[in-house]
């Protein structure tokens, strides 16, 4: 099961090696990790997804508490948060196919934003089961290269990560 792990940490040089760290020395793998500075500079926000029982969560969220630069870790239940996703797919797109490519981009509000004689390179962000669908609808045409962010998460409503 896949467990949706926000971090706030010091953003300081070496944070990111020491988190990662963590997972490998114990043998967890990160599905998705993300990481950026929040509206406060001297702190980011890593979103972490890992796969595994809720054991192995709690394990994780444990021995991240213990990270000197960590200043707090929750996880998110899905239920209760926004998460998502950004991804750019470069599609083999000659003049015989762009006009179809077009018209999927435009069903999941996805935006073209860069045509070449042969490619477009679409922009879409929403769910991870959204980035999938697309995916899926492209793969025909030939997806020449791609990149995605990660899971970006969020608790709706009024609370922060910082609320005890």
């Amino acid at each position: 099961m896949k467990h949706i792990i926000s971090v706030l940490v010091n953003n300081q040089a070496g944070v990111l090696s020491r988190v990662s760290g963590l997972f490998s020395r114990r043998g967890f793998n990160i599905d998705s990790l993300a990481v950026g500075t929040t509206n406060i500079p001297e702190i980011s926000r890593m979103t972490i997804v890992v796969d595994g029982d809720d054991n192995i969560v709690d394990q994780v969220q444990k021995q991240l508490s213990k990270l000197i630069d960590v200043i707090k870790v929750v996880r998110l239940d899905a239920e209760n948060s926004v998460s998502r996703e950004l991804a750019l797919i470069k599609v083999r797109a000659d003049t015989s196919v762009r006009s179809e490519i077009m018209q999927i981009a435009e069903v999941f509000r996805a935006n073209i934003v860069d045509i070449s004689k042969d490619t477009l390179t679409i922009e879409i962000s929403g769910s991870s089961k959204k980035a999938e669908a697309m995916y899926e609808m492209l793969r025909p045409f030939g997806i020449l290269e791609d990149a995605r962010t990660g899971l970006l998460s969020l608790e709706r409503g009024a609370k922060t990560i910082l609320d005890d």
